[in-house]
């Protein structure tokens, strides 16, 4: 069995990504671990993800991180990503 995760780039004060956790965690509970990280902590992640926080990460052992969503949660791309099988 592979290991799955989320990664949320966001900003202390932004209430589009405190939304995001919340949508996140009443769509998948404890299921899979949240890693939130503060962009602005980290010059080169600002000048990546500046105007599109939140934005959420799927990532999955042995393969490339994926975008799910920015913005608003997609919780048609959450939920296909936590039911996806390693190919």
């Amino acid at each position: 069995m592979t290991h799955k995760r989320f990664i949320l780039y966001s900003r202390s004060y932004c209430h589009l990504c405190d939304d995001m956790v919340t949508a996140l965690r009443a769509l998948c509970g404890d299921a899979l671990p949240i890693e939130v990280i503060d962009v602005d902590l980290h010059a080169e992640l600002v000048e990546r993800y500046d105007e599109l926080v939140p934005v959420l990460m799927g990532v999955e052992e042995g393969h490339s991180p994926r975008q799910l969503c920015n913005y608003f949660l997609n919780e048609n791309n959450v939920r296909a990503f936590v039911a996806a099988q390693a190919s």
